[in-house]
């Protein structure tokens, strides 16, 4: 069992879901009132995807990273920032002409993911460690071997420390393999998402199966999507992991009730403490994390 937990807040991803509650932040200057509220709530951590302010589309602009950091930043918040670069990987191909894309694709290289890792510097930013039928249809989220390595790359010179997105098994083999090749710098730090189809389900067997090959002194932590969100913080805690919430994967606090951000974290605060851990600072995330102190 983990007894100081690290819970990331994920505050919007790029998820169809703005329509669906009122609570999704969809300008930067809700997205960073929301992170704000996430870490006076208990969240060490925040994990931050932008969208376009007029229409609530996903967006991987560098300006809008910028406002929602230079938003929060202006609080004097202390919490840790984690922007996403998973955007970029997104392709919808028609089934009957597989070379055709369709509306949705949103295709580029490993390192043209990164611009606003490169201006912003975050203290952390993720790495989709593989391709995946991202749910039904014919979407696909790609990111292959050699864009992961290019990327990795590219995130080890900047000196951000990358959170590796892992969606299924042989994604965390082969994060394991960037390992080896010298891509990646110790600590090691894992996202395990679990629930996502078709990915790795939210199955307790297959998340200790992937718990027990992390590398050793990996920092890990795991989550999964809709009801099964507050039930994998105590599943993650129970196996030595870290947490991760947020509207980004779930829009309940209980059946019919729609959440916050910030409520989302009070819960995963509830139950870490219910368990007899402690809520991690951002100062020990960071030191767990192998971060920088905070400047």
């Amino acid at each position: 069992m983990n007894s100081s937990v690290i819970i990331t807040c994920a505050l919007t991803g790029a998820g169809d879901t703005v329509g669906r509650s009122p609570h999704v932040p969809v300008t930067p200057e809700q997205i960073a009132r929301s992170a704000v509220e996430a870490a006076g709530a208990g969240a060490a951590v925040v994990h931050i995807h932008v969208r376009d302010p007029e229409t609530g589309a996903p967006a991987r602009d560098p300006r809008l990273y910028r406002e929602v950091v230079e938003a929060i930043k202006e609080t004097g918040t202390d919490v840790v920032i984690n922007l996403t670069a998973g955007m970029g990987g997104d392709l919808v191909i028609d089934p009957e002409d597989p070379l055709t894309h369709l509306p949705g694709t949103d295709l580029v290289g490993g390192v043209e993911r990164l611009p606003h890792v490169e201006e912003l510097l975050p203290d952390i930013c993720t790495l989709d460690c593989g391709s995946l039928n991202f749910g039904e249809g014919s979407n696909l989220y790609i990111s292959t071997p050699d864009m992961l390595r290019s990327g990795a790359k590219r995130i080890q010179e900047l000196g951000v420390r990358p959170e590796l997105e892992i969606f299924d098994t042989g994604q965390l083999w082969f994060a394991k393999q960037l390992l080896e090749e010298g891509l990646l710098d110790d600590p090691t730090v894992f996202q395990l998402c679990m629930g996502i189809p078709w990915g790795a389900p939210a199955e307790p067997g297959v998340l200790k199966s992937m718990v027990d090959i992390l590398p050793p002194g990996a920092q890990w932590a795991s989550f999964a999507l809709g009801r099964m969100q507050m039930p994998w913080v105590a599943q993650s805690i129970l196996l030595g992991g870290n947490v991760r919430v947020g509207l980004e994967d779930n829009l309940y606090l209980s059946k019919g009730v729609k959440a916050t951000n910030a409520q989302l974290v009070e819960r995963a605060v509830q139950i870490t403490e219910l368990l007899g851990a402690q809520v991690a600072t951002p100062d020990q995330a960071r030191e767990r994390l192998g971060l920088k102190p905070r400047a």
